[in-house]
């Protein structure tokens, strides 16, 4: 399965962006659906060989969000807001490009688009770094005005998390965030109070892969990483999602070769052993208050990936 993280992007990378040639002239940010390739393929429901399959009966099937949120390009990463009105998701036009290339393609990044009574809005990029630098950002997670995200970008060597804050209408002053190396801290989700963070990591210590994990923040430092062993499997586990009350952890882990989405509930002894919700290229779960389940649907044929799309199975 391709994962459009800069997890990946930095292992792809292996470069320094500080000696990226390229700087002092500003990037230009182009419509999405204007770097397309012309001979895209727009992969529908009904002519989807592996669909989603639903696995839960308080959920209805998963459908395809509808245009504009959709293209014939790669959407992937979705997170909702608690509220259910904001949508950020991560898009590259071409899947097939070499990653290195998407950095100055003009389109690839994190886009919102906002709920409006007629629906979704068109989505704009969300801008992230001064405009005649390069950079690559995505595993973004938001809470309230901040902007958790991972980037690969001119200055800095390999992959670095940041923050940023949104201000009169724009995300400003992004700094580096400064986890403990050792912690290896992959997509993130943080507790709504702030004092837990959940992560995943191929980090020692684990049963296999990626492994979810848990760090508490002990005043204004995350204390050392623990297991969560109920959670985690000989297979990938990772992309955790925590529900805004705490009560809820959703993840996705390899089933049967492919990912699919998994809950687990937090009951009197912790988290209970996980159920899975959505089997078959089924990944990045993301829920608003209302239980509403959006995640990204990878389609393939023939063992390549053609595009992806941001998907819902409302909860009934």
């Amino acid at each position: 399965m391709k994962k459009w993280t800069i997890l990946t992007v930095c292992v792809i990378l292996a470069i320094s962006l500080s000696g990226c040639e390229g700087g002092g002239e500003d990037v230009a940010i182009l419509p999405r659906e204007s770097v397309i390739p012309a001979d895209a393929v727009k992969v529908l429901p009904e002519t989807d060989i592996y669909p989603p399959k639903l696995h839960a009966a308080d959920w209805e099937e998963p459908v395809p969000l509808s245009a504009p949120i959709n293209t014939a390009g790669a959407e992937d990463s979705p997170f909702i807001t608690p509220d259910g009105q904001t949508l950020y998701f991560f898009f590259t036009p071409d899947p097939h490009v070499p990653v290195q290339d998407q950095l100055s393609d003009g389109a690839t990044g994190i886009y919102v688009s906002h709920k409006t009574g007629g629906g979704w809005e068109e989505p704009q990029r969300v801008i992230l770094q001064d405009p005649d630098k390069l950079a690559l950002d995505g595993c973004h997670f938001v809470q309230g005005n901040v902007i958790w995200f991972c980037s690969a970008r001119e200055g800095y060597q390999g992959m670095h998390w940041f923050t940023a804050e949104h201000k009169e209408g724009s995300w400003t002053n992004w700094q580096p965030v400064d986890f403990d190396p050792a912690y290896e801290v992959g997509e993130l989700h943080i507790s709504a109070d702030g004092d837990a963070l959940y992560f995943h990591s191929p980090r020692p210590g684990g049963k296999g892969g990626y492994d979810v994990w848990l760090s508490r923040k002990d005043q204004e430092e995350w204390g050392e990483p623990e297991n969560l062993a109920v959670i985690n499997s000989a297979e990938n586990d990772g992309w955790p999602f925590l529900s805004q009350d705490g009560s809820e952890l959703w993840f996705l882990r390899t089933y049967r070769g492919t990912p699919a989405l998994f809950r687990s509930l937090n009951g009197e002894d912790g988290w209970q052993e996980p159920e899975m919700i959505i089997s078959q290229f089924a990944g990045e779960p993301s829920l608003d208050r209302e239980g509403n389940l959006y995640f990204v649907h990878h389609f393939f044929e023939d063992g390549r990936m053609i595009e992806a799309d941001i998907y819902l199975a409302k909860k009934k």
